[in-house]
């Protein structure tokens, strides 16, 4: 295989696209936007393949840089089956990953190896010779070393043709952290308490992952001749919107991306969300104005200028550019009384929620449920519906040891109460010391014993019942389905496969519900709500083909966001008193309380405190609008 001797220019970006529509004016990189984050990896991969194809037939090397982390998995997903499928080849391929930490085993739970090995190389035909990720289990004085050779073996193969980016809370480009210059190279950095509060969840823990990694430097990627940047879910829009609109800056380092005159963005509309084009299209372009848009207008500049809808006037449209939207509907009163009238529509008393009738709440972890609806699930009940809440995963990856401990005492202790024969008070108490023994040898990230994981699954079992209790429900409501695809022991899941589809097909079948609550909240870092709301709706899918009367689903948002008002469909009101209920059944969750396992790295709140904020925020948002002065309110999207 021959190495190119020189770079080729790359063509300008309006070349590659185009003349930009107008509403990308304050866009400095062009930005692709999906709504179906599948598709976009579908596309990514499909051009990787025709770079692959377009270097073999001149006899190149095709030169990748590849990322790590949940965003490029539907890519190496869709290289897989390409290969495996359609007999792609992949033998010309080169890959330089981005980054690894230090120190770190290439064997490790947590290893970009391993995550490299688990979900791509070991599935291509590309010789291990040509594939490249550095090491990070060499001693520190060899480090620059490495890292230098790693540059060398980048120009060896003629420099990367197509880098492929995630982009970090803190705005990082690989581990290129804020302050890093553009100049930099492949390096040893000390990682951001951003960056190490977003990796807890993979090591069991912030105090458990590496305060190092090795890096590829912002320069080495910008001296790609492409650049694709993935992001998907509603907690990389805000960083997404300064990297594209913002002004370059070291503090952003995903901004140097708008220098490179061949660099794209791709992203799912959860992503998009904070692009002008995307949350206010009337400031960057002309729109056609339909009731939708102008809802989200007139909230919007209600917001601006302070004031109800209803008291809004002719001059704060005019002064803020709505003159288009004026002229659309020509009365500004009586467009601002059909949002109000709109938004006070959606207000659902008890005696305009589901009222004896079957329903399936669907949590996915055992405790989403009260966490984002336990108002709702409150009034449900109280309105004399037939109540099944399933919770779709068992949550053991979330139990502390010290959780085990404390039951595994009490168990041994309350065996003479319980008037247990010796025998088994004897093997209690073995089994109790091996646990422990295990526990004083584990390893931080060691994936639990199988009895382990099950002990943990059945504390968050019982807090589950518990809190049911609590909303006056009883353990027989409960549905522990504990789907596949979350029974690995680690926070990285399997696919969604059929096994998981069936699980939740039976239980519709089983039930016939008229309504159902589906987790709809697709920005949770972990991912184990987008894989539970992908299953229900391939479950849903063969239950209306098979004839049956599809549900009403009611999406509801979990611990890391809310509906905004203008996306809101149902809006249900609590009293103080409602929200105390709520609260004590978040309460009932007691190895969840004081400190989650995994609490995300946005937000140090515990979870009671965030659904009691969401809540009373929302109300208090209506308010400002106009619309009665509630305490708390829950949202909800209907489809």
């Amino acid at each position: 295989m021959k190495q190119p001797l020189m770079r080729v220019e790359t063509p300008s970006r309006l070349g590659r696209l185009g003349v930009p529509h107008e509403g990308t004016s304050r866009e400095k990189i062009p930005v692709l936007i999906f709504d179906d984050p599948q598709e976009m990896a579908v596309q990514v991969a499909k051009k990787i393949v025709r770079l692959i194809e377009e270097k073999r037939a001149v006899g190149d090397w095709a030169v990748l840089g590849l990322p790590t982390g949940s965003t490029p998995i539907g890519v190496y997903q869709e290289l897989v089956r390409l290969h495996r499928e359609e007999g792609v080849d992949f033998s010309n391929v080169v890959t330089f990953n981005l980054d690894e930490y230090y120190p770190m085993h290439p064997d490790s739970l947590q290893s970009y190896h391993r995550f490299m090995r688990e979900n791509l190389f070991d599935h291509l035909n590309i010789p291990p010779e040509q594939i490249f990720i550095p090491r990070g289990d060499l001693p520190r004085e060899a480090i620059e070393e490495h890292c230098q050779w790693y540059e060398r073996m980048i120009r060896k193969y003629g420099g990367l043709d197509l880098v492929l980016l995630g982009i970090g809370r803190s705005g990082h480009i690989g581990f290129n952290e804020p302050g890093s210059d553009r100049s930099t190279r492949t390096r040893l950095v000390v990682l951001d308490e951003i960056t190490r509060k977003d990796a807890a969840s993979d090591f069991f823990g912030a105090e458990n992952v590496p305060r190092e990694a090795i890096t590829m430097g912002v320069g080495t990627i910008l001296e790609a001749r492409e650049v694709i940047l993935m992001a998907t879910g509603e907690h990389k829009a805000a960083i997404i919107q300064r990297a594209v609109e913002g002004e370059v800056s070291r503090q952003v380092p995903a901004s140097f991306l708008q220098e490179h005159p061949n660099a794209f963005v791709y992203v799912d509309a959860a992503a998009a969300a904070e692009l002008t084009r995307v949350k206010t299209p009337w400031l960057v372009m002309e729109v056609d104005w339909d009731d939708m848009l102008a809802k989200r207008a007139v909230i919007w500049l209600s917001r601006q200028v302070d004031k109800p809808i209803l008291h809004l006037e002719g001059a704060d449209f005019y002064n803020h550019h709505l003159h288009a939207l004026v002229h659309r509907y020509g009365d500004v009163d009586r467009l601002c009384l059909r949002v109000f009238e709109d938004l006070r529509s959606r207000i659902y008393y008890p005696d305009r929620l589901p009222r004896k009738k079957r329903i399936v709440v669907f949590s996915p972890h055992p405790d989403d449920d009260v966490i984002s609806m336990g108002g709702t699930l409150r009034k449900l009940v109280e309105n004399q519906n037939s109540v099944v809440v399933a919770y779709m995963t068992n949550g053991s990856v979330a139990v502390f040891d010290n959780d085990v401990r404390r039951h595994l005492r009490f168990m041994e202790m309350a065996s003479e109460v319980l008037a247990m024969e010796a025998e088994v008070r004897e093997r209690l108490r073995r089994e109790k010391e091996r646990i422990f023994d295990f526990f004083r040898r584990k390893r931080p990230g060691e994936v639990d014993l199988p009895e382990i994981q099950r002990l943990k699954a059945y504390i968050r079992y019982s807090e589950a019942i518990a809190a049911l209790e609590t909303i006056g429900l009883g353990p027989e409501a409960a549905r522990f389905l504990d789907m596949p695809f979350y029974r690995t022991g680690q926070v990285r899941k399997l696919p969604i496969s059929q096994a998981d589809v069936e699980i939740v097909l039976d239980l519709l079948r089983e039930q016939e519900p008229h309504e159902i609550f589906v987790a709809g909240d697709l920005s949770d870092p972990h991912g184990t709500h987008r894989m539970c709301y992908r299953a229900i709706m391939a479950a849903l899918e063969v239950y209306e083909a098979a004839g049956h009367n599809r549900p009403r689903v009611w999406l509801y948002r979990g611990a890391w966001q809310e509906w905004g008002i203008e996306e809101a469909d149902v809006f249900v009101p609590m009293s103080k008193s409602e929200l105390e209920w709520k609260i004590e059944a978040i309460f009932k969750h007691e190895s969840q309380k004081d400190r989650a396992m995994f609490p995300g790295a946005y937000d140090d709140r515990e979870f009671w405190q965030r659904a009691r904020d969401r809540n009373q925020g929302t109300a208090r948002e209506l308010d400002r609008l106009g619309l009665p002065a509630f305490y708390a309110v829950e949202a909800f999207v209907v489809r």
